[in-house]
C-alpha cells in the first residue's frame, strides 16, 4: 500500500487559495508555475476530487476546496505562527506582519502608527491589505486585522484603537433646510435615504437605533444604493439623501459643515476601530511590537486630549 505525505501539496493549495492564481502562488513560494500545477494535481488525485474551478482568466474554489480550506486554513496558520514564535522567541521582532484593514483605518490608525512602528522595528516588514471582507481572516494567513468592533467575531481578541463613536443619520444642511430633520426613526419613511449594500455580504445594511432601551432596525428606502462608504458620504454632501454612518466616518465632513447629524439621541453608540487577532497569534514578537506601538500612541493621544 502506497503511503502519502499528509502535508504534500497543502502549502501549494493554500497559496493558490490566497491568490486565486497559480502564477502568484508560484511567486509567493519561489517555485515555477509548473511545480505548483503538478503539486495541485497530485493533491486532487489523492483526494479524488477537483479543488478549483479553472478558466483562462481566473480560479475559484469548488465546494470540496472550500471545505478543505475551512478545515486546514486555521491549522496551517497556527503551525506557521508556532514556528515563527519559536524562531523569534529569543530575538528582536522580525519577519513579515500581514494586516488586513478597513479603509477607515488608514487615516486614523496607519498614518500615525506606521512611521513610528517602522522606526522602532526596522526588521519587521509590513504587508497591508485594504479590504472590508474579513471573513477569511485566518485562512488567508493574516496576523491581525483592523475593523469596526461590531463586525469582529467573538472568538477574536480585540484591542480598541479609537475613541467610542456614535451611529446616527446624516444629511447636508441644504437637504435638512428643504425637507426638515427627522425627530424619530419612524419619520425616516418620509425621507429619501441612500442605501448601503455591504460588499462582503451583498445585502442592504439596516439602520440601527435604540428607542426606549429597545433595538430598532430599519431597512431604508430610497432611489440610490451604493457599496462604497466614501461615495455614500459624497452623495449625502450633495443633498441627494440621508445616510446612516458614524461620527467617526463623517468627522471630516462634519468639521467642514458639509454634513449635519440627526437622531443622535437614538444612537447605539460605543463602537470603534479595533485591532483584532487570534489567541494563537498574540504571542508573536512582531505582532506584540505592533500592539505595543498602537497602545502607546493611543495613550499619548488621550493625554494630549
Amino acid at each position: 500500500m502506497t503511503r502519502h505525505d499528509a502535508f504534500d501539496g497543502l502549502s501549494e493549495f493554500l497559496a493558490i487559495a490566497r491568490h486565486k492564481s497559480i502564477r502568484k502562488a508560484a511567486l509567493e513560494l519561489g517555485v515555477t508555475p509548473g511545480a505548483i500545477s503538478q503539486a495541485l494535481q497530485r493533491l486532487e488525485r489523492r483526494l479524488s476530487t477537483p479543488l478549483f474551478h479553472r478558466t483562462t482568466r481566473k480560479m475559484s474554489l469548488t465546494e470540496a476546496g472550500e471545505g478543505l480550506l475551512g478545515k486546514i486554513g486555521p491549522a496551517a496558520h497556527l503551525i506557521e505562527a508556532s514556528f515563527e514564535e519559536t524562531l523569534q522567541s529569543s530575538s528582536e521582532p522580525s519577519g513579515t506582519l500581514r494586516l488586513i484593514v478597513e479603509r477607515l483605518a488608514i487615516p486614523h490608525v496607519l498614518d500615525p502608527v506606521m512611521p513610528i512602528f517602522r522606526r522602532s522595528w526596522p526588521l519587521v516588514n509590513v504587508d497591508v491589505t485594504v479590504s472590508n471582507q474579513h471573513h477569511d481572516f485566518v485562512a488567508q494567513g493574516y496576523d491581525a486585522g483592523i475593523l469596526l468592533g461590531s463586525y469582529i467575531a467573538q472568538e477574536m481578541i480585540a484591542i480598541r484603537l479609537s475613541p467610542p463613536f456614535s451611529w446616527a443619520v446624516f444629511g447636508s444642511p441644504e437637504y435638512f433646510k428643504a425637507h426638515g430633520k427627522p425627530k424619530t426613526p419612524g419619520e425616516l419613511t418620509q425621507h429619501r435615504c441612500i442605501r448601503f449594500r455591504r460588499p462582503e455580504k451583498g445585502d442592504i445594511y439596516r439602520w440601527e437605533f435604540l428607542d426606549q432601551g429597545q433595538t430598532v432596525r430599519l431597512e431604508p428606502s430610497g432611489p440610490i444604493t451604493v457599496n462604497d462608504g466614501e461615495l455614500m458620504r459624497q452623495f449625502a454632501c450633495q443633498g441627494l439623501g440621508l445616510i446612516y454612518s458614524s461620527t467617526f466616518h463623517t468627522s471630516s465632513e462634519l468639521a467642514q459643515g458639509l454634513l449635519e447629524p440627526a437622531l443622535l439621541d437614538y444612537s447605539p453608540g460605543g463602537d470603534g476601530l479595533f485591532l483584532y487577532f487570534t489567541k494563537a497569534a498574540q504571542s508573536q514578537p512582531k505582532l506584540r511590537a505592533f500592539i505595543d506601538t498602537c497602545s502607546k500612541l493611543r495613550k499619548q493621544s488621550k493625554s494630549v486630549a
